[in-house]
């Protein structure tokens, strides 16, 4: 073919028109008026191939036929099918953008809770075992803390004492002994408040915990972690899904009507502890001729699950003894309480609603103290290695579903991207397809009206709406 720009145009279309051919032609005329002879003919034999085709598409009108087949098809297939694919980009768009949202959102909550929970743990979420495991290192000092709080309660053991003695005619009274030993001697070994004598050596249980498979754990660098953004309600109390159901090993912390612990720390793992002790055995053993404590004597009275109970059930008692005494202070005075009253010791008579108060206050801070939600998963972690296990691998899950989120949140951008350059391919293409089936319209139109004396022909339906 002649390198006549409009001829290359009309040749690189998908497909080539009976008005395509006839355009080719006239446009040949030009180009190989050379080869015309005397009787008005070309010895081209391009000019003469493209004559020809003009010549088999005009027999009995085949063109038309042609034609009209190709303009039904574009406007019943070809362009409802482009503008379903770009709605469908559009719509592939809208949603990557929500998800896109969506997935950034739950990344920043997840990576909220687990900065919460390594928080109250008092970790920091990086080597999560080796962290759980040097938490033990604390415990010393929580128990100080708490023996320290108990010697506190001197005045209230002097009065229940006094006031048991004086309600039951008794010379001796021998309540709460475990809290009366703590603070005169604090809080030694099982050993030495079994036997009354120091041991010569402790050989106490170890904790085995595997580290070998302990992960760094980093944050995600593509995670807005601006807490300012998201409001993820009251941070004293979160529920993070632990179950602290331990089974035959449970806590028995005594009467728990009597005691709320509602308002203290509350961490939830979603860990079930079917049996705390089940990894590290330790049994009680008979003391040996060397004075040596192992095995639960080994362990300290606050450390030791038996005699940390009766500690607490001491502390519920003299907690359940200052309620009802503020309930009989309140109450109006008869004749018999009075009586009482005047024949009780001074130290019962001097009482009054604020002292009784202030009393309960420390009871239930030193019982909220040893009961709350991180010395229970100190008392679990070194008490069961398979606990430190479950509390690390259920931290470590919020870290990968958090970055879980990230990789989502990156693969909607690119989904998003993928739709946005889809539909610009797809636009042009529509676009282009719309023009031609216009052109196409017109041409029919006009062929059909030289057929009849040049008529006006207009072509009517859905091809005006497209």
């Amino acid at each position: 073919m002649p390198a006549v720009e409009e001829i290359t145009s009309l040749l690189t279309g998908t497909y080539i028109n009976y008005f395509h051919c006839v355009r080719i032609v006239h446009l040949l005329k030009e180009t190989e008026a050379g080869t015309k002879n005397i009787f008005g003919s070309y010895s081209s034999q391009r000019m003469k191939d493209w004559q020809e085709i003009v010549k088999l598409y005009e027999k009995d009108s085949i063109y038309l036929a042609e034609s009209a087949d190709m303009l039904v098809r574009n406007i019943k297939y070809e362009i409802p099918s482009l503008k379903q694919q770009i709605r469908k980009c559009q719509q592939t768009q809208t949603e990557c953008a929500r998800k896109e949202v969506e997935y950034g959102k739950t990344a920043v909550e997840i990576k909220e809770q687990f900065n919460v929970s390594c928080k109250q743990l008092g970790i920091k979420g990086e080597k999560i075992k080796r962290e759980l495991v040097t938490l033990i290192d604390e415990l010393p000092l929580h128990y100080k803390q708490v023996t320290c709080n108990a010697r506190n309660l001197d005045e209230l053991q002097h009065l229940y004492r006094e006031f048991s003695k004086y309600t039951r005619s008794e010379k001796e009274c021998v309540a709460t002994a475990m809290l009366q030993y703590l603070c005169e001697h604090g809080n030694t070994t099982t050993y030495e408040w079994r036997t009354g004598k120091k041991p010569t050596s402790i050989d106490e249980p170890k904790l085995n915990v595997e580290l070998e498979d302990d992960e760094v754990m980093q944050p995600s660098s593509e995670i807005d972690f601006d807490s300012g953004t998201v409001n993820f309600g009251d941070g004293d109390n979160i529920d993070f899904g632990i179950d602290l159901d331990i089974g035959e090993e449970n806590i028995d912390f005594g009467d728990t009507e009597a005691a709320n612990f509602g308002g203290g720390e509350q961490l939830d793992f979603d860990i079930s502890i079917e049996d705390c002790s089940g990894t590290v055995t330790i049994e009680s053993k008979q003391e040996t001729d060397a004075g040596v404590a192992t095995g639960t004597d080994a362990l300290s009275l606050l450390d030791n699950v038996h005699t940390r109970n009766m500690f607490l059930d001491d502390l519920f008692e003299l907690e359940s003894f200052v309620r009802q005494r503020l309930v009989e202070i309140k109450l109006e005075p008869d004749v018999i309480s009075m009586s009482l009253i005047e024949t009780a010791p001074p130290s019962m008579q001097k009482q009054t609603e604020t002292s009784l108060g202030k009393m309960l206050d420390s009871i239930k801070a030193l019982v909220s103290e040893l009961t709350g939600g991180k010395m229970q998963h100190l008392f679990l972690i070194k008490s069961s290695p398979r606990y430190v296990d479950r509390l690390a691998e259920s931290l470590r899950q919020k870290c990968w579903q958090a970055d879980k989120m990230v990789q989502s949140q990156k693969l909607m951008v690119q989904k998003q991207s993928e739709a946005v350059e889809e539909k610009k391919q797809l636009e042009p293409k529509l676009q282009l397809i719309r023009q031609r089936t216009s052109e196409l319209q017109k041409q029919i139109e006009s062929e059909i009206s030289k057929k009849y004396k040049n008529r006006p022909v207009n072509l009517m339906g859905e091809i005006n709406t497209i």
